[in-house]
């Protein structure tokens, strides 16, 4: 990184005094910085920025490379790590967990906060890039009115709606609002955008506060179940890899070209399966990042009932969720399957 070109400097400087440094020096700019001055790039920048995010692409890749390399011909398996859980083939990542209880610990003291303050909207913005999974789980576990995500698409009537919903409950024993945003749920319905919304439509009746969590969701101590999790799925992998050498090891080296070699180990229903990497990929939304079916989706609808929306259970399997109208009657305005 830099500290080598300020090391490549030194040595230069000392050529006029030990003829040992009068030898042809390089040097590779290679940190994740990209700081090393005359280069516009550097070896690991562009990685560290997309590591987590493309290593399933990677390794599917190194899978189609495999018919003009051997060398790709080793047994490769991808562990679930990312707060956002947006990977194919795993109901749960490691560190997701983490995510979701530090976003709770903080919708909690935000709502602690309020109590000596009534009517009081606090709207959230959580990461995740286009995967909701952080804002439904957490808003589902914090008591949040409502959670905007990518993967349910809303307009200005159902903004509408759930500010009325909100002035609704202004008039009740409970006179606080949390309002949940994942971060790209929507390009022009921002956090500021719903901010400014809410603080005009509910001027005089409720006022609005915002907070963008940040980074600050990546860190903290892991959680138990993470702890745990990832000492399991670490374990099963090293066992399977180890399984694997053994398997495809002939005439001293590894030679491992089956779709099965190429394996991502995700926890399907409580149980960690080894999925071939090739078979994920027609369940794979790749312009988003996200599983093209994720289980959390169906849990959506208990948020709105929690939140004492109106829910028409009269169908089997798909519920309609009722917003309020403004004269205090009820309108349907979506269906959500329950």
């Amino acid at each position: 990184g830099f500290e080598a070109y300020l090391g490549l400097l030194e040595l230069l400087a000392g050529r006029a005094k030990y003829d040992e440094f009068c030898i042809p020096m390089v040097m590779v700019p290679a940190t994740v910085s990209n700081n090393v001055p005359g280069s516009d790039f550097s070896v690991g920048a562009d990685t560290a920025l997309n590591a987590i995010a493309d290593a399933y692409e990677a390794v599917l890749e190194l899978y189609v490379a495999r018919a003009s390399f051997a060398e790709f011909c080793i047994p490769i398996c991808i562990l679930p790590a990312t707060i956002s859980n947006n990977l194919p083939g795993s109901e749960y990542s490691i560190g997701a967990d983490t995510a979701i209880n530090i976003i709770v610990q903080t919708c909690d003291r935000i709502k602690q906060s309020a109590s000596g303050t009534k009517r009081r909207v606090f709207i959230i913005e959580t990461m995740g890039g286009y995967c909701g999974y952080l804002a439904s789980m957490s808003g589902l576990s914090a008591g949040a009115d409502i959670s905007y995500i990518f993967e349910e698409k809303f307009d200005i009537h159902e903004l509408q709606a759930n500010v009325r919903h909100l002035t609704a409950k202004m008039k009740t024993s409970v006179q606080r609002g949390l309002v949940l945003r994942n971060e790209h749920c929507s390009e022009n319905y921002t956090t500021d955008f719903i901010y400014q919304l809410y603080s005009e439509e509910g001027k005089g009746i409720f006022d609005c506060r915002k907070n963008v969590l940040g980074h600050m969701q990546q860190g903290g101590s892991p959680s138990p179940f993470d702890r745990n999790f990832g000492t399991k799925i670490a374990a099963k992998a090293m066992q399977w890899i180890s399984e694997q050498v053994n398997l495809y090891y002939r005439q001293g080296r590894v030679f491992a070209n089956s779709n099965d070699s190429a394996c991502l180990l995700g926890m399907r229903r409580r149980t960690l399966v080894f999925q071939p990497v090739s078979e994920l990929r027609d369940t794979t939304d790749f312009q988003h990042r996200i599983p093209k079916e994720q289980w959390w989706m169906d849990l959506r609808p208990l948020m709105k009932i929690l939140a004492k929306y109106n829910v028409d259970f009269d169908m089997p399997i798909a519920g309609k969720i009722e917003h309020l109208r403004q004269n205090g009657t009820f309108e349907s305005r979506n269906t959500i399957a329950i």
